[in-house]
């Protein structure tokens, strides 16, 4: 029930910032969703103690919330600007593959098999025929897509940091810890483009499921996984998700995706699937 769970709750936030940026800007989106989920997570962290275990680790913490919340909240939320959420969907996808494109920067390395080398191939296959026949077209777009890239990197680079450097920590304490890290470094930014005028029922509704729902409850959802179902496992979710936003992005909003935009969402799924899957008896571990 928590994966099904996870897997709709995670699909659902590119939907929800397109409601939200009718109304505010990217970067008041991305820091109402993170002040909604600290005041949910800290306290429940500061309950269990967990937090008082983040001594030493606060580096590591910092960098974790710079590459896991503020730079993918942002530029998923400035980008969706300009590309549809199913698009967004299909190129977060992407982060598997990133993972063990980037792993090796952080002295983590697994053996590049002959399939895991096969599955990185055809999801860059995937991506240039999402990016290569029509689904993305215009400057505007293309920037949209960089931004969707920032954010795969970024989504990428989070669980590199933690499997390096907070092995051991109970994860409630530093996910809460670098939400926490991750509010006040958007602040300012999102102070500097606060609307004029109170924003519509819908449109606050969006930010409060995206912060209650899509990031503490998500987030709570994924430390219990871990915990019972094991990293790897819990790790699946990530083929679940893009396809309920795309599903999200096309029947709710209505959005074109085309036949280009479907064979590239198959070949980018089928390339994560391969390239972290089939080399799974061997475990990453620290050069």
């Amino acid at each position: 029930m928590a994966f099904a769970a996870l897997g709709l709750i995670w699909g659902v936030p590119y939907f929800l910032i397109k409601i939200a940026l009718q109304e505010l800007s990217p970067l008041v989106v991305a820091w109402g969703r993170l002040a909604v989920a600290a005041l949910i997570l800290l306290p429940v962290a500061w309950q269990r103690g967990a937090l008082h275990a983040n001594n030493g680790h606060w580096g590591a913490i910092s960098a974790f919330a710079l590459v896991e919340f503020v730079v993918p909240f942002a530029a998923i939320s400035l980008g969706e600007r300009w590309i549809s959420s199913s698009v967004t969907g299909i190129l977060i996808a992407l982060v598997p593959l990133t993972v063990v494109l980037i792993s090796r920067y952080f002295a983590l390395h697994e053996p590049l098999s002959f399939w895991r080398g096969f599955g990185l191939a055809v999801g860059l296959l995937g991506v240039v025929v999402l990016l290569g026949f029509g689904t993305v077209s215009g400057p505007l777009a293309w920037a949209g897509v960089v931004c969707m890239l920032l954010a795969a990197v970024g989504y990428a680079t989070g669980p590199l940091i933690v499997q390096r450097h907070m092995t051991g920590l109970d994860s409630l304490g530093p996910v809460a810890a670098s939400v926490g890290v991750a509010t006040l470094v958007l602040a300012v930014p999102a102070a500097l483009s606060w609307p004029r005028q109170l924003p519509g029922a819908a449109v606050l509704g969006a930010v409060l499921v995206l912060g209650a729902v899509c990031t503490a409850v998500a987030m709570l959802l994924m430390v219990y996984l871990i915990r019972n179902a094991g990293a790897a496992r819990a790790s699946v979710i990530t083929y679940i998700n893009p396809a309920v936003a795309t599903l999200l992005g096309v029947i709710v909003l209505h959005e074109h995706l085309g036949i280009s935009g479907v064979l590239a969402f198959a070949l980018i799924l089928l390339g994560s699937w391969l390239s972290t899957r089939a080399g799974s008896g061997a475990r990453m571990a620290p050069a």
